[in-house]
């Protein structure tokens, strides 16, 4: 068993490796949290069943617990290819649906989490730019601009465009 010498509040503590993770990540998904609730139209609050859920208008882009797992809402096409992809996995409880479920197991995953759900927030926001009144609540996100700027493939590319 690895142990970490650690200084806090004035005090001298010892972390099992174990510990020491559990920390970074719980550390990674609060830096989720705050970035994506910066987001034009995003609000954030408790899920029903645990953690932080993330909306955009009427519309929950997905949610993220503490210890990591990341949920995210996609149109099933699109949730099949980003799967088939290796992006992120089936969801835990609803592998049919078009959730799905990211662990985040390191720091170094932030980024790939953001973007799991930067896509999603950019499909919803997409949708809802076609509803009345949509256009202009939603008018100051470029949704074509900035997928063009993620590199995406064409099979994503395609299932984004389907509905």
């Amino acid at each position: 068993m690895l142990l970490r010498v650690y200084y806090r509040s004035g005090r001298i503590g010892f972390m099992t490796s174990d510990a020491i993770d559990r920390q970074e990540i719980e550390a990674t998904v609060q830096h989720l949290i705050e970035e994506v609730r910066e987001w034009p139209h995003v609000t954030t609050g408790d899920h029903r069943f645990g953690g932080t859920e993330f909306r955009v208008g009427p519309r929950e882009i997905g949610h993220v617990h503490s210890w990591g797992m990341l949920d995210v809402a996609y149109l099933r096409k699109l949730r099949d290819v980003l799967v088939e992809e290796g992006h992120t996995g089936p969801h835990h409880v609803l592998p049919e649906s078009g959730w799905t479920t990211y662990h985040i197991e390191s720091p170094d995953e932030f980024e790939h989490a953001v973007r799991l759900l930067r896509l999603s927030y950019l499909y919803h926001v997409n949708v809802l730019q076609g509803t009345p009144g949509g256009a202009e609540a939603f008018d100051d996100v470029d949704v074509d601009g900035e997928l063009d700027s993620m590199g995406l493939s064409r099979q994503i590319r395609t299932a984004l465009h389907r509905r």
